[in-house]
């Protein structure tokens, strides 16, 4: 039998997947989860800034980062100067302040751009499972286990699923947008 739960699951996993995409963009405002993308190589593995320290937003404009170990100190600077967010750390002991200078117009129009782009990955992705969904119609109706009526039904909720999420993207996308373009 068909299950349109699992394919609203997977839209919705897709969705929180593109929400979090979203958080990790710089907008001029200090946010943590801007470093949640950033992986430190300690260990001998690849691990996120927040199981390696304790972040915090003391002001707008800082995002303090207290690392445990004083010997990853130097691990956390250098990854945060490899990502593509283009900030300057500053360490101070344990210590690593990360002032977020103002965006420039040159610099909101590309976060912008790149917003749409992570918008438009994800719904190519819900549209994927829509699709899957869609294909796994048509071998249930071909194995006679539903009738074309209940078909049609299926297909039509999917469609209403899909259409729910990528209307949810947009919308954020359009909320991310604003944002970034307020200076």
């Amino acid at each position: 039998m068909f299950k349109e739960e699992l394919y609203k699951h997977k839209m919705s996993k897709t969705f929180e997947v593109f929400e979090k995409e979203l958080l990790s963009l710089r907008t001029g405002r200090a946010n943590s989860s801007m470093l949640d993308l950033i992986k430190v190589d300690v260990y001998g593995q690849k691990m996120p800034i927040n199981q390696l320290a304790t972040i915090t937003t003391p002001e707008p404009r800082v995002i303090n980062i207290q690392v445990w170990d004083s010997n990853n100190v130097t691990h956390v600077d250098s990854a945060i100067k490899k990502s593509d967010l283009g900030l300057n750390p500053q360490i101070d002991g344990q210590l690593i302040r990360l002032p977020i200078p103002n965006l420039s117009e040159e610099r909101r129009v590309e976060i912008k751009k790149l917003t749409k782009s992570m918008g438009e990955k994800s719904k190519v992705s819900i549209r994927n499972i829509r699709r899957e969904a869609n294909d796994e119609l048509k071998k249930i109706l071909k194995s006679k286990d539903i009738s074309e009526d209940d078909e049609k039904k299926f297909e039509k909720i999917i469609q209403t699923y899909t259409d729910d999420f990528i209307k949810k993207v947009d919308e954020k996308v359009a909320i991310k947008e604003k944002e970034i373009m307020t200076i």
